[in-house]
């Protein structure tokens, strides 16, 4: 016998008396869900809605609870007893208590992926910035036994170019004689293997050095020549000029990286300037430099034009023009050190943005990830070793507007970066007293003196900067 939803009659109570709770919970959840062709066996608890409770304890107290209204229902229920129609089905009456938690974790799982796309976004446009040079890979790759062997695996040295290529936006700088370009700056950068010191060494573009066969960018080989050293990039690209430094110096060249003028002003607006202080005024209208005495803080264009000035600055020498260059870069390391830019996602995105779009590096450097390991190897070398300097150099005998090495110093510090010793730089004045101190003692000393060998030796000195020098009291 069954009730109006189809419910089994219950053995337990008299024929006619109906459990309340149950066909209640059964009428308001599952009208006419039982099929009275399946009806269960009289006392089986239908499976989908069997309470955790043994079925006759449920049912039981269910009968007394509705049908009799006394203390036992009331005893059951304090007891925990529960009817169909209070147990939940399927934890629902648990989710609408708590529709804040859905929310939440929407939310969340919203903002992470929203947060990994703009990321992932960022890396591909900063990676998409960078210009891969096949070429010079390719090239040095055919004159590899020729080319000097690593001495210290660990240590890096990377060649740094500054092209003044008057082509496409930087045409602005002067007159693009058929989109040729010549290294207007060129440095070793020579990374320490402990990661200890870093030193940056320019190479005068006048000086004279011995150019090896190149091959031309119409696919023609030129001669090997003895002429100024700027002209080999612009015979051969980066590829001649990486060989003509391996010549000359005897370092394996591990990586290159040319930078144009627009990088360069990039990087100094993005840290929001460089401070300086000028002894005189400035009025270069080849430079396009206008600029009164006195400390300042220069933006990109005026760095630009501080650094590339030669006529109204100094003697006008490229000598005195690569120190002045020396001291800015020094200014500009220590200004992204000590601003935390390199420690700041936020601020080293810019620098990140303005370097990578003018950039073109080796396939060894062309990734976001690269460069980042590099920046994050350089980090924390601390700025009084971070060091410029000029490698030692003189007029040339046969023309005074070229330069040529001076000997044994400048082979004296090729042999220390190829080994990956200590260099040590001083101001071009402080360096002169020592000079002149030394040679005293050695007038003083008398002939029966003990040799040098016997003293350690020391680390050799050269002219030049740190980033941890203040351009204002120079």
């Amino acid at each position: 016998m069954t009730d109006s939803a189809g419910t089994p009659a219950d053995p337990d109570l008299p024929a006619g008396d109906t459990p309340q709770g149950r066909s209640q919970g059964r009428s308001q959840e599952e009208p006419g869900a039982t099929d009275p062709k399946e009806e269960p066996e009289p006392g089986a608890v239908p499976e989908n809605d069997a309470p955790q409770d043994s079925g006759d304890e449920g049912e039981a107290g269910a009968g007394e609870d509705s049908g009799d209204g006394g203390g036992d229902g009331d005893q059951h229920a304090a007891a925990g007893a529960q009817t169909w129609a209070d147990h939940p089905k399927d934890g629902s009456a648990s989710r609408r208590k708590r529709p804040w938690l859905r929310w939440a974790a929407l939310g969340a799982s919203f903002l992470v992926m929203i947060s990994a796309g703009a990321g992932w976004w960022l890396y591909k446009k900063l990676d998409g910035n960078i210009t891969t040079d096949t070429s010079a890979a390719a090239e040095l790759k055919v004159y590899e036994k020729e080319r000097p062997t690593p001495v210290v695996m660990d240590a890096q040295n990377i060649l740094l170019i500054g092209s003044d290529s008057r082509s496409g936006d930087n045409r602005e700088y002067g007159r693009d004689d058929g989109g040729s370009q010549r290294s207007d700056t060129t440095i070793l950068l020579h990374l320490a293997a402990d990661r200890k010191s870093a030193t940056a060494v320019s190479l005068p573009r006048d000086l004279m050095v011995e150019v090896p066969k190149c091959r031309t960018g119409d696919g023609k080989e030129s001669r090997e020549q003895f002429t100024q050293f700027n002209s080999a990039f612009e015979l051969g690209g980066t590829a001649c000029t990486i060989r003509t430094v391996e010549r000359l110096t005897g370092i394996r060249i591990d990586h290159h990286m040319v930078v144009d003028f627009n990088g360069f002003k990039g990087m100094v607006d993005a840290v929001d300037g460089v401070e300086i202080c000028l002894k005189e005024p400035i009025d270069d209208k080849d430079a396009r430099l206008e600029l009164p005495a006195g400390r300042q803080t220069l933006n990109g264009e005026e760095a630009l034009g501080y650094v590339r000035a030669r006529k109204t600055l100094g003697d006008g020498s490229d000598t005195e023009r690569m120190e002045r260059q020396q001291k800015f870069l020094g200014a500009l390391v220590n200004k992204m050190q000590s601003n935390g830019v390199l420690l700041n996602p936020t601020r080293l995105y810019p620098v990140l943005d303005a370097a990578t779009k003018s950039l073109t590096t080796d396939p060894g450097l062309d990734s976001l990830r690269d460069l980042y390991d590099l920046v994050r190897s350089m980090r924390d070398v601390p700025t009084d070793q971070v060091q410029f300097l000029t490698v030692p150099r003189q007029p040339y005998r046969q023309n005074v507007n070229r330069d040529e090495l001076v000997e044994p110093d400048a082979s004296e510090l090729f042999k220390q970066l190829r080994e990956d010793k200590p260099v040590a730089v001083v101001p071009a004045d402080e360096l002169k007293e020592k000079e002149e101190e030394k040679e005293k003692a050695q007038d003083e000393k008398p002939d029966d003196a003990g040799s040098d060998s016997e003293s350690p030796t020391p680390t050799p000195t050269y002219s030049g900067s740190s980033a941890a020098d203040d351009l204002c009291e120079q």
